[in-house]
């Protein structure tokens, strides 16, 4: 029977995992579940799975779980502490699905312990990916990809020379404005941004769509898991979300990894990992689906693809500047404190300001300085948008 713990069991990546154990539970003791202010739906998988303790991040809200699981003899944490010391309990495989630089020392807790970390937190590999691969090297741990695109890109290496690769392709769907006028996008709102295309998500990663971060987070991730040059990744644009990444060879063959639009998939590949399950997914019909489309990404309405190219050039601690300075602009934009244009902006500014300040460099990457220059990065960027004009 496999240990699991699934950090963000609440979110939507969180509730496909909880899915999948649900269907087999014999198969799975369930160690840990986290989540944040939902604590309902905690209480209701922590005792549908039968788990040993629910976490939730907020310590207001731990009188309340407490009570929804009175009588389950399921223990109950809350803080952020708490989150890390749940990340440290013996498991066999560990779900990271916490949204944000937050799920970065919980990862780190999982790695020490020598547990199979499948990753959905994209900002950890982005903020740390230097530290978050020592660290599993280190404790002969495993990392698995849990984004679909890097799970495609893993499954099209199985067993191939990493050496032979010339180029790795990373599909986007290109959110909610990818047909939209340049000039419009000025006039962007939050609603607006928040309704993607071809599926339903949570709002910040479907505005990340929209703005097209969520990819160049992806770009930079691809860079620190896999150790390809940042010349050898790139983006297509592809509306069928059909095609999540290819891989090229010198030999000029493409690999390309097709599914449906359903993360159970990555996540069920990561779980059985490295056998091949039956998974609840569809099956594609070519004939129904006819034709895949494919453009080039304007970067003029997708600036943060330059950006992304900028950091990993520069590396260090460029990259959780650049994660904590889009969570931010992000935070700013959905309070309609700045325009949907300004958000690249804003993380550009914090980028240069640090960058003349000395401070992306680091002879070695330790979550101290991490978390340092996340804390930096989110107050010099809350300066830049104080200082915005805008009738956003």
């Amino acid at each position: 029977m496999k240990r699991i713990s699934i950090f963000g069991s609440t979110g939507s990546i969180g509730e496909s995992t909880v899915d999948l154990i649900a269907r087999a539970p014999e198969d799975y003791d369930v160690v840990v579940l986290t989540g944040g202010r939902n604590v309902v739906r905690l209480a209701e998988q922590a005792i549908a799975l039968r788990a040993d303790l629910a976490v939730t991040c907020y310590p207001d809200k731990k009188q309340e779980l407490e009570s929804r699981l009175s009588g389950s003899g399921i223990a109950v944490a809350a803080g952020p502490e708490a989150i890390v010391e749940a990340a440290a309990r013996p498991a066999d495989w560990l779900m990271s699905a916490i949204v944000g630089a937050a799920g970065l020392p919980p990862g780190l807790a999982a790695l020490e312990q020598g547990t199979t970390l499948a990753l959905a937190n994209k900002e950890s590999l982005v903020c740390a990916g230097e530290l978050l691969m020592r660290t599993a090297r280190a404790h002969s741990a495993t990392i698995l990809p849990v984004d679909s695109e890097h799970s495609a890109v893993a499954q099209a290496l199985v067993g191939e020379d990493i050496s032979s690769v010339e180029r790795v392709i990373i599909t986007a769907s290109g959110g909610a404005f990818r047909d939209w006028p340049l000039e419009r996008l000025v006039e962007a709102t939050p609603e607006q941004a928040s309704t993607h295309p071809n599926w339903a998500m949570g709002q910040r990663i479907t505005v990340d769509s929209a703005s097209m971060f969520n990819k160049a987070l992806e770009l930079i991730e691809t860079r620190e898991y896999f150790g390809f040059s940042p010349e050898q990744i790139e983006v297509v644009v592809h509306p069928q979300s059909l095609i999540h990444a290819m891989v090229g060879f010198r030999d000029g063959a493409l690999m390309a990894h097709m599914g449906p639009a359903d993360m159970r998939h990555a996540i069920g590949y990561a779980l059985h990992y490295p056998e091949r399950r039956t998974l609840p997914v569809e099956r594609l019909d070519l004939v129904a689906i006819g034709k895949l489309e494919f453009r080039a990404p304007c970067e003029e309405r997708w600036p943060a693809l330059r950006l992304s190219r900028e950091v990993m050039a520069t590396r260090g601690l460029a990259g959780a500047v650049f994660n904590a300075a889009k969570e931010h602009a992000l935070d700013a934009f959905l309070d309609r404190r700045i325009r949907f244009t300004d958000m690249v902006a804003v993380v550009e500014e914090v980028l240069e300001a640090m960058d003349r300040d000395g401070m992306l460099d680091c002879e070695q990457m330790t979550l101290d300085a991490v978390l340092q220059t996340d804390h930096l990065a989110r107050i010099r960027a809350a300066e830049i948008v104080a200082h915005l004009k805008t009738d956003a």
